[in-house]
């Protein structure tokens, strides 16, 4: 099976080199890096280059090949915001991930098909930050949902419960709605990386099994990664020039 992490934190070259190739190590074979608007546009100009090296070293290792892109993370403030950016990057990247945790970023997010992924929408709130309204939004315009497995690898005591708690609400209604489901390392150094097998031990705690955690950090990936692809000859959702 290919695991796809759609959420590693963009860093310097030497940096990203080192968290991939032991990302690969323990498992891992697609990386999504993700950066600011302002680091982005200074990093892709090397992706080609990192690449490149990463595959050298792990063909001769015997290892198989890697997928790489990179993407952009916003951190709008409100909704309006959140327009202003997505239109002004979606033509420059091929992955849009916007921090949640403000309830309208979250609808606008759910409600924007030019977005790919909400991320962490239960970041610094009470509740899980999505609700049926919103999963069936999700639904609509195909926007993931993100559960950052690093929340819980950071977290202690009280906050930890919270967290989980949070993950099992959005776990049921992804069960109920089937909007996109990822998990996500969002590691920013080698030290946050876990492999996919360690990664579903704790979420099939969360009562998310096998097959479908298999989804989140394959199928879904795919999925969205298939439909990027496809972006610039797509007229409406569904529609597309041929």
């Amino acid at each position: 099976m290919k695991c796809y992490d759609l959420n590693i934190k963009g860093n310097s070259y030497n940096c990203n080199k080192e968290l991939i190739l032991e990302a690969h190590r323990l498992g891992w074979d697609y990386f999504n890096l993700l950066f600011s608007p302002e680091s982005y546009e200074k990093a892709i100009k090397y992706k080609n280059n990192l690449r490149d090296e990463i595959e050298d070293i792990i063909i001769n290792n015997l290892r198989n090949k890697i997928g790489l892109e990179f993407g952009i993370e916003i951190h709008p403030k409100n909704q309006n915001e959140l327009y202003k950016l997505t239109k002004k990057y979606r033509n420059k990247t091929k992955f849009i991930s916007v921090l949640g945790g403000d309830l309208g970023v979250n609808r606008g997010v759910c409600e924007n098909i030019q977005v790919d992924v909400l991320s962490r929408p239960y970041l610094n709130l009470p509740s899980c930050g999505i609700n049926h309204v919103l999963a069936k939004e999700a639904v609509k315009n195909y926007v993931a949902i993100e559960l950052c497995f690093n929340d819980i690898l950071s977290s202690y005591l009280s906050y930890r419960s919270k967290i989980m708690a949070h993950f099992r609400e959005i776990i049921k209604l992804h069960k109920k709605f089937k909007f996109p489901l990822i998990i996500t390392s969002g590691a920013s150094s080698i030290w946050e990386i876990r492999s996919p097998r360690d990664i579903s031990a704790i979420f099939k705690y969360l009562d998310l099994f096998e097959d479908e955690f298999n989804n989140t950090i394959q199928n879904y990936p795919q999925k969205i990664i298939e439909f990027n692809n496809e972006r610039e000859n797509m007229i409406i959702l569904g529609v597309k020039k041929i």
